[in-house]
């Protein structure tokens, strides 16, 4: 697929290694304001019912690194807590965001619908699940699979659904 000049331009993941990181360069035509930096997402936020249980699992469950947890302020001036958390090595991170209101309390947990909106890959999957599991992880599928690498449907604190990821088994 290609962009309209000014506009960039996109293409789509190889996906013969499956879901993963996906990177798009926007590029300016000549009579532009010339090139424009890679782009990535940095973030995305997670709503949690509790910072610290949030935080307790994320990083004492599921291996996460502590990127941040400092003191913030609402738009509209009330104390809270900015708190990152992301998978060693990773550059996208997950904003805990702690629920503010009736309208976000009701989307803890389903901020997906019911669907799977947030995948974990890993490395060595057989010993990444068995370890999980005996951390005690929800996973809701066995483990199977897929063309582009094995898979399980795990739920989180919240109760997200999750892909955990791996390579394809050897063969």
């Amino acid at each position: 697929m290609s962009g309209v000049p000014g506009r960039g331009s996109w293409s789509p993941p190889n996906r013969a290694s499956g879901p993963g990181p996906c990177r798009v360069s926007i590029r300016r035509h000549r009579g532009g304001r010339g090139w424009l930096s890679e782009m990535y997402i940095a973030q995305v936020a997670l709503i949690v019912d509790d910072y610290d249980e949030a935080i307790r699992y994320f990083v004492g469950v599921l291996g996460f690194e502590l990127v941040e947890d400092s003191p913030s302020v609402t738009n509209d001036g009330r104390p809270k807590r900015w708190v990152v958390v992301r998978p060693p090595g990773a550059a996208t991170a997950l904003l805990l965001a702690q629920a503010d209101g009736e309208r976000q309390r009701h989307a803890v947990g389903d901020q997906f619908a019911g669907r799977v909106g947030l995948f974990l890959r890993v490395d060595d999957f057989p010993a990444s699940y068995d370890r999980l599991r005996t951390l005690g992880v929800e996973f809701i599928t066995e483990p199977r699979d897929e063309p582009y690498g094995q898979v399980a449907v795990f739920v989180d604190i919240a109760g997200n659904r999750w892909d955990l990821l791996g390579p394809a088994p050897s063969r």
